[in-house]
């Protein structure tokens, strides 16, 4: 196992000059190869910036209320790892090398994580490379929001440290690092185990440790051990169940394409050969009027329009369901009992078909190409969604790592828009410049969608139909906000801009959908218009235009609560 490794070491004035000059390698450093650049990725790269006058500059940007102790702490030097198994999982003990994806992964998390923890309280980060394991040394000024200098308040005493641990683990955990067990009895000096492994590119071995130490890793590798065959069970029975269900799809994917294609061979029967079947009867007056059953129809090629009551539509199973009054699987259900396999012979293939027929056969479909990925802009990206629009910031990372968020040349957010067969077919860019659908995008066949639910293999039982990509993600987090928790049920979240998309085939047999469009106009129209296609959907409205503005205004009314929480704190 790789696991994440976060220390603090407080430093008081007359430390941070040692540390800096540690750090900066202004001094000799064992084991260091001087031939290898560590690379500043926070604060100032000229050599001639000060780490002591950057602390002090923080420390004086608001006036202090009371009076800096002599002895107290003025920096904290945070150090931040992994195992070597991580960065070099095929030769963990080749001390200095290290595989570059698995670093800018870990990078580019832990640099994300400082700054939304920590933001402009930390004043330096370097990234060592020059010695036996990467490593990151960042320095933290522990201002509060008041202008005061109060490292008690961020790091005083074990709940606050773990508090520490359990944010870096958090954020570590998308990349596959695992925490140390919580309540180990295991106990180490926390800077000297950290340059241990940094220095050696190893972990301590056991000679290194005192008898109490020995027994008390053992007992939590014995933990672990446990751990890790529960899981190793868990996943087999997963993986089993996942097999079985893998299967049961094939089979209800190879019977929904011969449903599709009879269904399409239905939907191009004669209208005229549907409405003598229904029992209609042809008015000799109008020669495209056919009349029976209270109903008064008037049939144009492969189109027809209903007088009593008004309502225009086409397609055979269309006429069917509004003669019968009767639902899409009873309209399919009617129809191949009256035609049957002979309904391919009389289907009324369009002129158009017939025209491009060589054509079709001999041109391949053209195919989505997604917009090209650039990482360097996906940090901007990041802070656009969680800022501007609000949007959690573990959340959007999570996607991120999932491919269904990225970042293109251009700094836009790419929303990779799939079938419900998770084939990518399309991409919306949302940016602070352009919103609009990717060139080549096949909006009918394809949608932003994710699911969320308590088990991951189970069936989609409930689904939310929103306006847009925001305001999918927002419905989700503000349900998030109301439980605590990701939903029991298996829930598909979709943006569904216009109702002609809408995927009824495989909606209609999901007994929950709502839809959550905004409350404008224009979202009661295209709710009303799903309605109709999915009679069974109940509609919910945001309480202001859209769901995210619901969640902006819930995102500050938590702050506007921990802001006279602290001040209540700060009083006591």
């Amino acid at each position: 196992m790789a696991y994440a490794i976060a220390r603090l070491k407080k430093l008081k004035q007359k430390d941070i000059g040692s540390s800096a000059s540690h750090t900066s390698r202004e001094r000799e450093t064992p084991n260091a190869d001087l031939s290898v650049e560590n690379i500043r990725f926070i604060g100032s790269s000229d050599p001639e910036s000060r780490l002591e006058d950057l602390v002090m500059a923080k420390i004086n940007e608001a006036p202090q209320h009371r009076k800096i102790r002599t002895d107290g702490v003025y920096c904290v030097e945070m150090l931040l790892s992994a195992s070597p198994s991580y960065f070099r999982a095929s030769c963990p003990n080749q001390a200095g090398y290290y595989e570059q994806n698995k670093l800018d992964v870990w990078l580019e998390a832990t640099h994300q994580w400082l700054s939304e923890e920590y933001g402009s309280r930390i004043v330096r980060a370097e990234l060592h490379l020059d010695e036996a394991t990467p490593h990151i040394h960042a320095y933290f000024v522990p201002v509060d929001d008041r202008g005061q200098l109060r490292c008690n308040h961020f790091f005083n005493g074990r709940q606050k440290i773990q508090a520490f641990q359990d944010s870096y683990y958090e954020t570590m955990r998308l990349i596959g690092l695992e925490r140390g067990l919580k309540g180990s009895r295991a106990k180490h000096e926390d800077i000297k185990d950290f340059y241990r492994i940094v220095e050696t590119g190893r972990n301590l071995e056991v000679s290194e440790l005192n008898l109490e130490q020995i027994k008390a890793k053992a007992a939590d590798r014995d933990r672990a051990a446990r751990q890790l065959q529960q899981m190793e069970a868990t996943a087999r029975e997963l993986a089993q169940a996942n097999e079985l269900l893998q299967q049961r799809i094939a089979q209800l994917e190879k019977e929904k394409k011969e449903l599709a294609k009879q269904t399409q061979q239905l939907r191009e029967l004669a209208l005229e050969d549907v409405a003598w079947e229904l029992g209609l009867n042809k008015e000799p007056s109008q020669s495209n009027s056919w009349v029976g059953h209270g109903h008064i129809i008037d049939i144009n090629g492969n189109k027809f329009q209903s007088m009593s009551p008004a309502v225009e539509k086409g397609g055979a199973i269309d006429l069917v369901i509004q003669v019968n009054n009767c639902n899409l699987r009873q309209g399919l259900a009617w129809l191949n009992d009256r035609f049957g396999e002979s309904g391919a012979e009389r289907a009324a293939i369009a002129a158009v078909k017939k025209q491009t027929a060589d054509i079709l056969q001999t041109e391949p479909a053209p195919k989505f190409v997604p917009p090209v990925e650039d990482k360097s802009k996906w940090l901007a990206v990041h802070d656009y969604l969680t800022h501007f629009w609000g949007l959690p910031s573990n959340f959007v990372h999570g996607f991120h790592q999932s491919g269904l968020i990225y970042a293109d040349s251009k700094q836009n957010a790419v929303f990779v828009m799939r079938d419900l067969n998770h084939q990518v077919k399309g991409a919306y860019l949302e940016g602070s410049e352009f919103k609009g659908l990717a060139i080549g995008s096949d909006r009918t066949k394809s949608w932003f969608h994710f699911q969320l639910g308590e088990r991951g293999t189970s069936k989609v039982e409930k689904v939310v139909l929103c306006s847009s990509t925001i305001d999918a993600f927002s419905y989700a987090m503000l349900e998030y906000s109301k439980t605590g928790s990701i939903p029991k049920q298996r829930t598909l979240y979709m943006a569904l801009a216009d109702p002609k998309s809408t995927p009824v085939e495989r909606l209609e047999d999901i007994s929950q959908i709502k839809t959550a469009f905004n409350s404008d106009e224009f979202g009661e129209a295209t709710a009303l218009a799903v309605k109709k296609l999915l009679p069974h959907a109940r509609r919910s409205r945001p309480k202001a235009l859209s769901w995210n503005q619901d969640l902006l205004l819930e995102k500050s009314l938590q702050q506007q609560q921990q802001q006279r929480k602290s001040e209540v704190d700060l009083s006591l």
